[in-house]
């Protein structure tokens, strides 16, 4: 199995996988067929070419998953695949309608390798619970591929103190999932990338990432810190 989880695909400065790119072409190191899955996003078609001629700037050959052709074919000439960001519940119903989870899960255990960003790295987990997206659609579960045992939230933001905001921060709402799981969640700050192979597990990127556990104080990893304890849960 080996994972690329990247917390977002856009830069600061609005580069698409700009700030990624050198993790990115690392990890597709040989790959001569990449699927990308638009999935969560409306226009697909839009998508699907844009992070196709993206990744042929890298040398990485790419197509996109068109879901009025043969998806589990295409799945199956690829070495890669690649959900990229968007609404997490769209992108969920889609894989389910579509016949993909289970053939995205099936091909991830026989080898092929799996990038995601934002929503393409929450149904990593085994289930979307710990999305920040709103549910503008109703998939028929919400469980996701299960790829790796524990929840990761994306895109995480720590409270502004300056803030007049008197809603629940993002740590209060990660407090609220874990109320009623037990499951770990990987909080990964915007830059934040988790590089999964085998056994292993390390983050990479620039901000890092904080891990909550139930009935526990959450903690700060910086990047290059090995997690490997997270797939023995």
């Amino acid at each position: 199995m080996q994972l690329l989880l990247m917390s977002n695909s856009t830069g600061p400065d609005g580069g698409y996988l700009d700030h990624c790119a050198d993790v990115l072409q690392e990890f597709l190191t040989g790959v001569s067929n990449l699927l990308f899955v638009p999935f969560a996003v409306s226009d697909e078609l839009a998508y699907g070419a844009k992070t196709c001629e993206r990744l042929d700037r890298m040398g990485v050959r790419a197509d996109w998953a068109d879901r009025t052709g043969d998806l589990v074919g295409q799945l199956r000439q690829a070495e890669a695949v690649f959900i990229g960001g968007g609404n997490t519940f769209r992108l969920l119903d889609r894989l389910y309608s579509t016949g993909m989870l289970d053939a995205i899960r099936r091909s991830v255990a026989d080898g092929v390798r799996y990038v995601g960003a934002s929503a393409g790295t929450n149904v990593a987990s085994p289930t979307i619970k710990t999305t920040n997206d709103m549910p503008i659609i109703e998939p028929p579960s919400f469980v996701a591929l299960g790829l790796v045992p524990f929840q990761i939230n994306p895109h995480y933001v720590d409270r502004d103190p300056d803030s007049s905001h008197q809603g629940e921060t993002r740590e209060e709402r990660l407090f609220e999932y874990l109320e009623e799981s037990d499951r770990p969640v990987v909080a990964l700050r915007e830059g934040a990338i988790l590089r999964i192979s085998r056994k292993e597990v390390l983050l990479l990127g620039s901000l890092g990432a904080r891990i909550y556990r139930r009935g526990k104080e959450p903690l700060e990893y910086p990047a290059g810190t090995q997690l490997d304890d997270l797939l023995d849960i």
